[in-house]
């Protein structure tokens, strides 16, 4: 089964039975329980729709639309866009909510809706635990001929969020331009192409792109991992460019490249912007459970204070908030500055980076050796029929009772050397486990140590 219905929205692989995998039976009624939703506010049916560059997104688009205006709203379609732009553009065209049609990381076979409120982020775990009873009780209607909804296409939205990026005091437009950066990009073929390429350009920044072509095949796997960024870590050394950027799918998440082909780090992208922000504004700091250690550090070096949420967007978003943090996100490269809006962006995440490396006349490798070293390692646990995934995390919890346990999302193991996280996935059917140390080799050591416990399962 490759179909996920969660309290963020809907994903799944294309094709196949309905109920089992992402078709159009299962785009349908989800779209038209998160419709019925929106009437159950009282607020206007308006809604603004837009989607990555996947092979998928104009069938999926299709469907979503015609479902909303067979229920009478005006959808407000802005085609190819970015999830960042379309967060903005909810609040911008005044509209009760809206859907982003990506599957951001995933691979060219899955697709996805996210819900967003009225304030273009996304919907918290108590309506999206609605959407689904309404998915289940099927208590959605349509609208009869006289009543059908309508469509227009707003235009210009990408180019006003970068406009508004470029407006940010923090931005240093200036030191950007004099530094005259030569970057290689690679948009992975989806809408990074055009977002990357408008931002870039406004900065006064030479670059090349690869993977450019719009046509949603995506050259490499979408997720930004050193091992899938082979092409572009070659071509920023062969074209001796400063740094290369690569962002996914629906450019939310962000990585960078060094001037000597190796990795920045995606988790070092909000260590980064953060340093920047709190060189400039005091104020806390956010991010997710899985993320790195080196963000409280860089933090902490400030006189600040940092706060750890549950992982997902929404989460991390809601701990912002309680703790009026100034700058906040996740370790996959996700930045969240809530001077422009309350969603991962990686455009001003572009911005804010380059502000730094541009102020500070430092190379990339410069720059991430000036932050604390930690290693991290991400991998994957394939859940199969019948695995008990609370059942498998109470028992690493009782293995490891004598350390530091951290329950408010999965398993998190604090070891006097590092941390293990373990949680299951919202938008794969995989357990995630994350870790990290001050050395390799320390990472696989608690690694190994909790791997043990899940296999004797």
């Amino acid at each position: 089964m490759s179909l996920i219905k969660s309290i963020s929205g809907i994903r799944g692989t294309i094709g196949g039975f309905p109920g089992d995998n992402l078709t159009p039976v299962d785009i349908v009624e989800c779209t038209a329980a998160f419709g019925h939703w929106i009437l159950e506010t009282g607020k206007k049916p308006s809604v603004v729709i837009g989607r990555d560059a996947r092979i998928s997104g104009n069938l999926v688009q299709t469907l979503v639309t015609q479902t909303l205006v067979a229920q009478g709203f005006h959808v407000m379609d802005l085609g190819l866009s970015t999830t960042p732009t379309v967060e903005m553009a909810v609040t911008e065209l005044n509209a009760s909510a809206g859907i982003i049609i990506t599957a951001s990381h995933n691979p060219i076979q899955w697709n996805a809706l996210k819900f967003l409120n009225d304030k273009g982020e996304f919907i918290s775990a108590e309506d999206g635990k609605h959407i689904l009873d309404i998915i289940a009780r099927k208590i959605y209607i349509f609208q009869t001929v006289e009543n059908l909804g309508s469509i227009s296409y707003p235009e210009g939205t990408m180019e006003r969020h970068i406009d508004r990026i470029l407006k940010l005091p923090l931005v240093n437009l200036d030191a950007i331009q004099s530094r005259k950066f030569n970057i290689i990009v690679d948009p992975v073929n989806s809408t990074g192409s055009i977002a990357l390429g408008a931002l870039l350009s406004r900065l006064g920044c030479t670059f090349s792109m690869i993977n450019d072509d719009l046509s949603g095949r995506f050259a490499h796997n979408p997720e930004p991992l050193p091992e899938h960024l082979t092409q572009i870590s070659e071509m920023v050394v062969s074209q001796k460019a400063d740094l290369g950027i690569t962002v996914d799918p629906d450019v939310d998440r962000l990585a960078f490249i060094n001037e000597d082909g190796s990795m920045f780090g995606e988790e070092y992208t909000l260590v980064a912007v953060a340093d920047y922000v709190l060189s400039k504004k005091g104020g806390n700091t956010v991010s997710n459970l899985s993320s790195t250690r080196a963000l409280k550090d860089v933090t902490e070096k400030h006189g600040h204070s940092y706060f750890a949420a549950a992982v997902g967007e929404v989460n991390v978003v809601s701990k912002m908030k309680e703790v009026n943090a100034v700058i906040g996100g996740e370790g996959n490269g996700g930045i969240i500055l809530p001077e422009l809006h309350y969603g991962r962006d990686a455009l001003v995440g572009i911005a804010l980076f380059l502000s730094l490396l541009a102020e500070r006349q430092q190379s990339m490798t410069e720059l991430k050796n000036s932050y604390p070293v930690y290693e991290m390692a991400k991998s994957k646990i394939e859940l199969v029929p019948g695995m008990n995934v609370l059942e498998l995390l109470d028992k690493v919890k009782t293995a490891f009772k004598s350390e530091k346990i951290n329950d408010i999302d999965g398993v998190k193991i604090d070891f006097p050397s590092g941390w293990v996280h373990l949680r299951q996935s919202n938008t794969e059917p995989i357990i995630r486990l994350y870790a990290e140390a001050t050395s390799k080799e320390e990472v696989r050591r608690l690694c190994s140590l909790v791997e043990n416990v899940i296999n004797n399962n």
